[in-house]
């Protein structure tokens, strides 16, 4: 009985994140077909990046899907690696609070700096190339999670491969923007390897500490 608890509430966000990409191809199709591509093509790197809003409803409803498959995905690898979690509502939904505040929390901070040191249009550019391939990410998470779900497949081969390609994705992510600001970054890395620490790494140490306390 649990058991399908457990899955009837990620069968429902599952389904609410794929409404919600299916929401940003229909309000905008050519833009979700660039986006799909972008393994490989800049295109959509160049042509969005120069229209950026503060709140974007297109990367807005992708950052949902990201949020829910987001949750779901930790909670299996959790439950597989480490050790087995007991699906509690409320819990599990204080997890998918923590990993949208964090990720709003760590933009806004970069953002703040950025205008601190008076390098907006350099860390919005940066910004936008991250949040994208992570929303990437997150169409790979739907995959991932439905197969958790509905598959007999070894759920550790399923996110070892899951993570492989995710850690990919944002690899490509994180290569593209240090080419595309490499002239500053070079005399500065120091402080890079600073903001790599402080903005890039210790966030996912503080999502880890609030998913370790999940059933305390």
């Amino acid at each position: 009985m649990r058991d399908y608890i457990t899955y009837e509430w990620f069968t429902i966000l599952t389904v609410l994140g794929i409404f919600a990409i299916v929401t940003a191809k229909y309000l905008n199709t050519l833009r979700f077909n660039d986006f799909i591509s972008i393994i490989g093509n800049s295109k959509y790197l160049k042509i969005y990046s120069k229209d950026q809003k503060f709140i974007d409803p297109f990367d807005g409803l992708l950052f949902i899907n990201l949020t829910f498959s987001g949750s779901i995905f930790l909670f299996f690898v959790y439950s597989s690696f480490v050790s087995p979690l007991t699906f509690e509502l409320v819990s599990f939904l204080k997890l998918l609070l923590a990993v949208a505040t964090i990720v709003i929390i760590k933009t806004l901070l970069e953002r703040l700096i950025a205008s601190l040191f008076e390098i907006d249009s350099i860390v919005d550019t940066y910004l936008f190339q991250k949040i994208t391939f992570l929303n990437y990410s997150g169409l790979v998470l739907i995959v991932t999670n439905l197969l958790l779900l509905y598959t007999s497949t070894d759920s550790k081969i399923v996110i070892i491969i899951s993570f492989s390609v995710i850690l990919l994705i944002n690899l490509i992510g994180f290569i593209t923007s240090f080419k595309n600001h490499q002239k500053i970054i070079n005399p500065n890395f120091f402080y890079f390897l600073l903001y790599l620490c402080a903005l890039e790494i210790a966030p996912y140490i503080l999502l880890y500490k609030v998913i370790s306390e999940y059933n305390v």
